[in-house]
């Protein structure tokens, strides 16, 4: 018979090689300023996100970076798997969605040059006046009516044929027409997404309550179930063992390759949790019949025999969940590969956890509780004898 609770310190040796890792690299993420560790998409961090493609295949992204930070916005920019140009920087054009009636100016240049007020020219009522400021709808309208034709259109104003829809407004706008100036035509827009601080906390306050609430219902109802605060603290160790699994091979990822986390991240993690806890919940169910069915036995075989009663089905349900998730990542899109990534490392996880560290982490505590128990009874008996003598 396989011995499992007799090998685990190589199975609790094992769990540490992968979490201390992955969380050196958790830590990282706040000591660096997140320019390693884990890497958040602006719908944690706020800010705008853009993908850009130029004509010009050469341009890099600290090209980029250079004509934003010469306009005031600090970006980061990565190149992406489909040669975009991705751009995160501090959240532009919230206030632009309601555009404002341009005002109409105080003073316009005439056609000599000269600039006369512009209640003198509204207020000449013959034809032979020239245009005034009020009848254009912008001083270079009037600029161009009075002295000769216009200067040569912007780059933003000459269309790329399948470049999207860009921005011609506002400081979006503005950056079009000095990427264009600077690095030349844009090609096309992958994407173009603005989200505010105050949704990004919203949502970061509302994962953390997800995930607190989630496992302290978790630790309440096991301990309930089984009547033994035992079954619930080592329930919810293996489930906190496969977020920080997780979490951490995300900030690494995160490091290297500049994998993201979104918000269905959060989504993932709700769902890694619910299955290794339904996992550790059919073990722990068994272990409960055998120990009625089996008493006087050591608990340590009890706990053993259960494993090995119920290893066949978490293997099998578990594998046939990796399969369907595997060619969800191979062929699902990139949309929701990191979704279906993070699903997929913890169910690995949690099947890990569920029999090769909940189980024999709650035999270490009975144990634990035997020993103090018997050297309790050890230290009371001679007294016991003393005083019935």
């Amino acid at each position: 018979m396989f011995d499992v609770i007799g090998k685990r310190r190589w199975y609790f040796l094992i769990s540490a090689l992968i979490t201390i890792p992955g969380l050196f690299f958790i830590f990282l993420t706040p000591i660096s300023g997140a320019r390693a560790g884990l890497q958040f998409t602006i719908d944690y961090t706020g800010g705008t996100k853009w993908e850009l493609r130029f004509v010009n295949h050469d341009v890099t992204p600290d090209q980029v970076a250079s004509v934003f930070a010469s306009n005031d916005l600090p970006a980061s920019v990565i190149t992406t798997s489909d040669g975009f140009l991705e751009i995160k920087t501090a959240p532009v054009g919230l206030k632009e969605a309601a555009p404002t009636p341009t005002p109409v100016p105080t003073r316009s240049p005439s056609a000599s040059g000269s600039a006369a007020p512009s209640g003198s020219a509204a207020a000449s009522p013959g034809p032979s006046a020239s245009p005034s400021p009020s009848a254009s709808p912008s001083p270079t309208a009037s600029a161009n009516a009075s002295a000769g034709p216009s200067a040569s259109p912007s780059p933003s104003a000459t269309p790329v044929p399948g470049r999207g829809d860009l921005p011609t407004d506002g400081k979006l706008g503005e950056m079009v027409t000095a990427l264009e100036t600077a690095l030349g035509p844009i090609e096309a827009q992958g994407s173009l997404t603005t989200i505010g601080p105050v949704v990004s906390s919203d949502l970061v306050n509302q994962a953390l309550v997800l995930i607190l609430v989630g496992s302290l219902g978790i630790l309440l109802w096991i301990t309930y179930r089984f009547q033994d605060v035992k079954f619930g603290v080592t329930a919810l160790v293996a489930l906190v063992h496969d977020v920080i699994v997780v979490v951490g091979i995300f900030a690494i990822l995160g490091t290297f390759f500049h994998v993201e986390i979104d918000a269905l991240f959060v989504t993932a993690m709700l769902t890694v949790i619910g299955f290794s806890v339904h996992d550790t919940i059919v073990v722990f169910d068994r272990i409960r019949e055998n120990r009625a069915r089996h008493a006087g036995e050591p608990f340590a075989e009890v706990v053993n025999h259960s494993i090995l009663q119920t290893f066949a089905r978490s293997i099998m349900t578990s594998f046939t969940v990796v399969l369907t998730l595997l060619a969800l990542l191979l062929f699902g899109g990139s949309a929701i590969r990191n979704f279906v990534l993070a699903l997929l490392i913890g169910i690995v996880s949690g099947t890990y956890s569920s029999i090769f560290n909940a189980s024999p982490l709650l035999v270490v505590w009975q144990e634990w509780e035997d020993r103090r128990r018997g050297r309790s009874s050890s230290t009371r008996a001679p007294r016991t004898r003393r005083a019935v003598s």
